[in-house]
């Protein structure tokens, strides 16, 4: 009977599973792996009560933080199509938690506002989902996870803008 090498706990999946050796230094699995708790956090906290999936939490996150945003610019943000904003923004709509107005100086375009329904959607599915990284990051210090979020904005920070693609 052959015995399996002993792996270190840090070359284990987190489950401690399976060795991860080969792929433990890949920051793309290490993300995937991270958002398995982030996404459950999701679920758990605003998914099911709040009824949102995260892409509806996002686009509504944004249209309150930038009043009159327009659907091009939401689906740059998002790296989407604009027509698959436009059947997101069709679906938040229908739900009251934004409104569509055309603009004044440009008719073709039309700016989103979030409704009151949506800002307080907005408002406690963020500080839900506050309580419940807390509790899920519990094993990172507040200065390790003020880390962690800069280090993950500065790698959303490097996607390319889509109108400074050749």
């Amino acid at each position: 009977m052959t015995r399996k090498p002993t792996v270190p706990d840090a070359d284990r999946t987190p489950l401690a599973m399976l060795a991860e050796a080969g792929v433990h230094s890949i920051v793309g699995y290490q993300l995937a792996q991270a958002a398995i708790v982030t996404d459950q956090v999701f679920d758990d906290r605003v998914g099911r009560q709040g009824g949102l999936r995260k892409v509806e939490f996002t686009i509504l996150a944004l249209v309150q933080g930038n009043p009159d945003a327009t659907a091009r610019q939401l689906a740059r943000a998002l790296a989407v199509t604009p027509p698959n904003i436009a059947i997101w923004l069709d679906k938040l709509e229908s739900r009251g938690l934004v409104a569509r107005t055309r603009s004044e100086s440009d008719a073709r375009m039309q700016h989103i506002r979030i409704t009151r329904a949506g800002a307080a959607l907005v408002d406690r599915s963020v500080q839900l989902l506050l309580e419940g990284e807390q509790s899920a990051l519990a094993a990172l210090s507040a200065a390790e996870r003020a880390i962690l979020i800069e280090l993950l904005h500065k790698i959303a920070m490097s996607r390319k803008r889509a109108d400074s693609a050749p």
